[in-house]
């Protein structure tokens, strides 16, 4: 089986109690669709949770999001093939994978496109605190080219696109912090997301991010539900 969810920011309850009701297996798998926070603190405390996620009757397949630093970036991760595209895995936590940026996977024969990142609108804030902020945390240059040339080589056409954050058209404006002013957000990924949604023929979108659960729109966004992958 394949579920797929939001946001966890380290917090594993709710998945612990979803492997208990549900009796999955080492070889199901389950989305996070970006901020897992396994790679936050980048210290012992990251391995203590990574050594109890371990525990889980599943595996984790996490897309970058913009509070935890890419993989790519952290020693102890090796880059290796796993359903058609690469991803970074750490041999002492096989079950714990993570896409890499622009790959495009086989879940099932669904040709599956991964695009992670997002701007912290809380960066500020980080930073004045001293708590951890990433200069990763938005897909860069190569990373934009390399997506544009897998969806190139695959006649710009998936199954499904799993990202971060939204295209700007698809953004839930009506779930936005009201102490945010809107003005200082940096959109640029949203704006490059719009670009590859008006080019590229999809079935399915699904996005992270906004701390909500919304089935309403062209996309879907998730937060805390937990749902089985690409429902008919």
């Amino acid at each position: 089986m394949i579920y797929i969810t939001g946001d966890t920011h380290r917090d594993f309850g709710r998945i612990f109690y979803f492997c208990k009701e549900n009796g999955t297996q080492k070889d199901d798998i389950l989305i996070i669709l970006g901020d897992a926070g396994i790679n936050y603190y980048l210290n012992k405390r990251d391995l203590a949770l990574k050594r109890e996620l371990a525990e889980l009757p599943i595996t984790l397949f996490c897309i970058h999001g913009n509070h935890e630093q890419c993989p790519s970036e952290i020693s102890s991760y090796e880059q290796t093939e796993w359903h058609g595209g690469l991803v970074y895995v750490e041999p002492e936590f096989p079950n714990l994978i993570f896409a890499s940026d622009g790959e495009i996977y086989d879940f099932d024969g669904r040709s599956v496109l991964v695009i992670g990142g997002a701007y912290s609108v809380d960066k500020n804030y980080r930073l004045a605190y001293h708590m951890p902020w990433f200069d990763t945390e938005q897909p860069d240059k190569i990373i934009k080219k390399h997506t544009e040339d897998k969806l190139k080589e695959a006649g710009w056409r998936v199954d499904v696109v799993l990202s971060h954050t939204a295209p700007l058209k698809y953004e839930p404006s009506w779930a936005f912090l009201p102490t945010i002013d809107q003005s200082t957000v940096d959109k640029s990924t949203e704006k490059w997301l719009d670009t590859i949604e008006e080019r590229l023929s999809y079935d399915r979108w699904y996005l992270g991010h906004y701390h909500i659960d919304d089935h309403s729109g062209f996309v879907t966004i998730l937060y805390e539900e937990i749902e089985e992958f690409y429902q008919n």
